[in-house]
């Protein structure tokens, strides 16, 4: 295992600065994979605290994730995390991709309950032998390996949330059991993530809570947001890029600059970092960085 491996991503983010991370996933065939490494290389210079690779659907791309942040955390120095969900995996396949990464070098976790492949607003059925709530998982990886284990958090609930304080209660819950970090769905205004941590905060949470980011590229992308995250666009978001909805240039133009708006209204808000979801492209990202003077 190398030393940049090794590192863990809660000792990072409590270092200090400001963390920048950015979300992959695994790719389906040759040309998406060399999109994800062309995203990989462009973003490596700019030296985020850690990348993620997520997990599919209901359980699905398990064999692509682990390779994948295996090959991040051999061929580049980018401190690779790996995403593990309950959905669609018994206890003992949950034990053994707690193994293999291990094995391969893969040190930092982020642990979730997953959604059903029908989307987040679908009936949860657990898997017979495997696990109803992320805070079991996170038990497991705590007791399984020397990880550091990050979790989900929701600014509007999580969309099977009895309410926001019930939600906070599980977010304390997956605390006490080991997590060391949590990340949020994305969000789309600065307000939501700061009564996110206060709420979490009132009752003892005190591990570090990243936002993450999704520009607005593309009226079609809303609809897609809306249904990945559970819940709805608020009005002044979706009417503020509704205004160029005939110009597909000055539609992206104006979803970067929003985003960045927010990269810095999230940060003045005591933001300890920022996760970017990146879609396996540099682009975007690299215009908000370019607006928020964020350089190699």
């Amino acid at each position: 295992m190398t030393e940049h491996t090794a590192r863990r991503i809660g000792d990072l983010i409590r270092a200090g600065e400001h963390s920048y991370s950015f979300e992959f996933f695994p790719p389906k065939d040759e040309e998406g994979e060399a999109q994800l490494w062309d995203a990989i290389r462009a973003l490596e210079p700019y030296r985020p605290t850690f990348v993620s690779v997520t997990y599919g659907a209901g359980g699905t791309t398990r064999d692509n994730t682990v390779g994948i942040t295996g090959r991040i955390a051999r061929e580049t120095s980018l401190v690779p995390m790996a995403h593990l969900t309950c959905v669609g995996h018994t206890r003992d396949e949950l034990e053994a991709t707690l193994d293999a990464f291990a094995v391969a070098g893969v040190v930092n976790i982020l642990a979730l309950r997953g959604d059903p492949k029908d989307g987040p607003r679908a009936a949860w059925t657990p898997t017979e032998g495997g696990f109803t709530y992320a805070v079991e998982l996170v038990e497991l990886a705590a007791k399984r390996g020397d990880f550091s284990i990050g979790v989900a958090a929701f600014p509007d609930g999580h969309p099977s949330s009895a309410s926001l304080e019930a939600d906070a209660e599980v977010l304390l819950a997956k605390q006490q059991a080991g997590a060391e970090f949590a990340i949020t769905d994305m969000v789309f205004r600065a307000s939501d993530y700061a009564a996110l941590v206060a709420r979490s905060a009132a009752i003892g949470v005190d591990i570090p809570i990243l936002p993450g980011i999704m520009p607005i590229l593309n009226l079609r992308q809303i609809t897609r947001m809306a249904e990945l995250s559970g819940k709805a666009i608020p009005a002044e978001v979706v009417a503020r890029v509704e205004k160029h909805a005939d110009d597909p240039a000055a539609l992206r133009a104006e979803g970067i600059t929003m985003a960045a708006e927010l990269c810095e209204d999230l940060l003045a808000a005591g933001a300890p970092g920022l996760h970017f979801y990146t879609l396996n492209r540099s682009k975007a990202t690299l215009e908000i960085f370019a607006q928020l003077n964020v350089t190699v």
